[in-house]
């Protein structure tokens, strides 16, 4: 998981008791499985929490609280559905709602007989500062039965517990598994690794982690961690925001003093050259602008 904790839990804030939708929100986009969980409820109602957890996927990543806020909404109407206290855990834990992901997400395993998420539910309990319930569900998950990616995941998240509970040297213990060295791009890899190397500079292991971050960062073309800036730490160099904006100042002053020394402008169209005037003289006298715009500590963190 990638998202940062005390970013999302630090802007939980008002929920919205109905979000508007919007016209374009179709709730045959939901999944056929989840739509068929609807069929007992009546086609209107059906209809608009399909919507609802239609609207909330969209948003979950970038206005996690509004996609809570439409869950909530679709647990009014269908509270007993599954896949609907699914969602409103999903949705709870992206939007930094600890204690309510881990309820809603512990109903979805009652009513639908089911395991998923543990490690969502494990991120939740170290949120809440409850390290030791984390590495209780690690203890009690049936890793054999889990898929391999929900498993790495719950793994990752119960060495940050060990870490918490200042017992580094095992968090490094624990992560070390085949699967580190894996040739194959995963969505967990660049996680796995970033959390050994983490665990390893903790122990004070400088070398070894700064040999797993490069790893890390090598293959995390999505940026789902911050291991290329803790590269640049251990190195010595740090960049900050200020940096960044900095960069960005002095090249648009660059980019405004190249506009305005521009030899072709608008003016000299009456120079009297009769070509000047022509479609040529139009296109030589554009100029293309050039704009750059910028792009959590996280690693261990899951989504």
């Amino acid at each position: 998981m990638t998202s940062d904790r005390s970013d999302r839990s630090a802007e939980a804030g008002h929920v919205s008791s109905e979000p508007p939708l919007a016209e374009d929100i179709d709730a045959r986009e939901l999944a056929p499985e989840v739509r068929a969980e609807l069929r007992s409820l009546s086609r209107p109602t059906a209809e608009t929490v399909a919507r609802r957890l239609v609207a909330a996927g969209q948003l979950i990543d970038i206005e996690p609280m509004q996609a809570y806020a439409h869950t909530l909404v679709a647990r009014r109407l269908a509270a007993r559905i599954p896949s609907v206290r699914e969602a409103v855990g999903l949705a709870a834990y992206h939007a930094g709602q600890w204690q309510t992901a881990i309820s809603e997400l512990r109903a979805y395993h009652r009513m639908a007989g089911k395991q998923d998420h543990l490690a969502v539910l494990a991120d939740c309990e170290r949120a809440l500062d409850r390290p030791e319930r984390a590495i209780d569900l690690y203890r009690a998950a049936d890793l054999a039965q889990m898929g391999q990616n929900e498993r790495i995941e719950l793994l990752i998240v119960a060495a940050g517990a060990r870490v918490d509970l200042k017992q580094a040297e095992a968090a490094v213990a624990m992560l070390q598994v085949p699967e580190l060295h894996s040739v194959t791009m995963t969505d967990w890899l660049a996680r796995l690794r970033y959390a050994y190397a983490d665990a390893l500079l903790t122990v004070g292991r400088e070398e070894d982690a700064r040999e797993w971050f490069a790893r890390a960062a090598e293959i995390d073309d999505d940026v789902t961690t911050d291991a290329a800036e803790r590269l640049l730490e251990l190195d010595g160099v740090v960049i900050d925001d200020l940096d960044i904006e900095d960069e960005l100042s002095d090249e648009e002053s660059l980019d405004e003093e190249q506009v305005s020394d521009d030899p072709v402008g608008p003016d000299d169209d009456k120079s009297g050259d009769p070509a000047a005037s022509g479609p040529d003289a139009a296109e030589s006298g554009q100029q293309e602008s050039r704009v750059s715009e910028p792009e959590d500590h996280n690693g261990e963190q899951q989504e």
